[in-house]
């Protein structure tokens, strides 16, 4: 049986055993994480047979016990099995901000073994639906060279223009918005400190021209702050935006026990059975 969407089903406080704790939600990128930045994508990560390392760096005093040490930041570090490509989940790490949001995963991945540096990298903070993160993952692992340029532009608008978002009336060509404005996607100036292997990237001076990356943001009402955002170094291959982006704007629900405060009224729900 159909289960239909629906604004006014309770999504909470937690009720008696007869009401569902779950529900099926949309639009997708409104739906927030589920209160697990973490384990959704770490699930997926594992999945793909990644491996995870933890670092812990800590502050220990002469003579105390191992229990009472305090750790002052501490990151996972997911690894593919060709060791090209790598996802760090950074929040307890003292990130830099994006919209004046911490980051809580860090993506990026190289051309060969032989350099030790990203070729490039993508950034996402809290709030950024799992699914969407993990499409984004889901393509990277299956490609072959990770760090080779796939496609275009369009590659990215197409695929949101086909679940009923708006191209930028503006810049037809580099932006676009799903219907209710409130989520938005652009191809242009990255924000500082966004790492990419193009010496371009390094280079440019005040008031140069620099390279374009896309730009994935959430901003349920304007000017109260941003739900998420998400930032992609100018080398990272449209193809990759595109998975990210095909899954972010897609219209099939999502499950849900934990809502966004911010976009909770502007959801629809179903009981999860």
């Amino acid at each position: 049986m159909e289960a239909y969407l629906h604004p006014d089903f309770p999504i909470d406080p937690p009720a008696p055993a007869s009401v569902p704790s779950a529900y099926w939600v949309g639009p997708r990128h409104l739906a927030g994480d589920d209160g697990r930045p973490y384990d959704a994508v770490a699930d997926t990560l594992a999945g793909l047979g990644w491996t995870s390392l933890t670092l812990v760096r800590g502050r220990r005093e002469p003579d105390e016990a191992p229990e009472d040490r305090q750790v002052l930041r501490s990151i996972v570090l997911h690894i593919s099995s060709d060791s090209l490509r790598w996802a760090q989940w950074v929040l307890p790490d003292e990130p830099f901000h994006l919209g004046n949001l911490p980051t809580a995963w860090q993506v990026s991945a190289r051309s060969d073994l032989a350099g030790p540096l990203a070729q490039w990298s993508a950034y996402f903070t809290p709030e950024v639906p799992g699914e969407a993160l993990g499409a984004f993952l889901t393509a990277l692992d299956a490609r072959d060279q990770p760090a080779l340029p796939l496609g275009g532009p369009e590659l990215v608008l197409d695929v949101v223009t086909a679940h009923g978002w708006l191209r930028d009336v503006d810049q037809p060509g580099t932006g676009a918005v799903d219907p209710t404005f409130a989520s938005h996607l652009r191809l242009g100036e990255v924000p500082p400190l966004i790492q990419d292997g193009d010496p371009l990237a390094l280079l440019a001076e005040a008031g140069e021209a620099v390279l374009a990356g896309w730009q994935a943001w959430a901003e349920p009402v304007l000017g109260a702050g941003y739900l998420w955002a998400a930032s992609f170094s100018s080398s990272v291959p449209h193809d990759l935006v595109a998975a990210f982006a095909d899954s972010l704007s897609s219209s099939a629900p999502v499950l849900r026990r934990v809502l966004p405060e911010s976009t909770r009224d502007r959801l629809l729900r179903a009981p999860a059975s």
